[in-house]
């Protein structure tokens, strides 16, 4: 009589001849489960940073896992970019444009997240913004001042590791020039 096994990445029975497991599938199968997406337990574009234990012998604050959306990542940079100076605003032309009618309409709110776009891992990220800069500022210098201020930002209240920050100025705002998205009168 042989006895058949399954091994963890195997969906049917093990084929007896097969070669033994080598170094890679003894790593695969010592390694915990990992939730997948359409599971529970998962956060479909989420981070998983707190990787936390199971179990009564556990410190409380570490039983369970913490999941971080992408959106909560594209508002904190959105939030930390715009703070700095010498950022007049952010995301393309018609981005800016449809974000300021919809701030007009009753209701509406800011998109802080505007030109800000993210790819999210298990424990690393990497975001993309697109500024319009103030004229007269030096421009490389209020580049590196986002990405600073936005790897603080992100770094601190995700625990996410910010691999990259790319900075792409599409417009400089002139001083005489009328701001299309300045907040006007609200219609009531």
């Amino acid at each position: 009589m042989t006895t058949k096994t399954a091994s963890p990445t195997s969906t049917g029975d093990a084929n007896p001849e097969a070669p033994a497991e080598g170094p890679a599938d003894a790593a695969t199968a010592a390694s915990p489960p990992q939730p997948r997406a359409g599971h529970p337990g998962s956060v479909q574009g989420a981070a998983t940073v707190g990787a936390g234990a199971t179990g009564p012998e556990a410190p409380a604050g570490t039983r369970g896992h913490t999941s971080i959306a992408d959106l909560v990542v594209v508002k904190i940079a959105g939030m930390a970019a715009r703070e700095v100076p010498g950022v007049h605003d952010m995301g393309g032309g018609l981005s800016r444009t449809l974000g300021a009618v919809r701030e007009r309409v009753p209701g509406g709110r800011p998109n802080v997240g505007r030109g800000v776009k993210v790819e999210v891992g298990e424990r690393q990220t990497a975001l993309d913004l697109d500024l319009v800069v103030e004229y007269g500022v030096p421009i490389t210098e209020v580049a590196r001042d986002v990405r600073e201020n936005v790897i603080a930002a992100v770094e601190r209240m995700t625990g996410l590791e910010v691999v990259e920050v790319n900075v792409a100025v599409g417009d400089v705002h002139l001083p005489d020039e009328e701001d299309a998205d300045a907040p006007g009168p609200r219609v009531s």
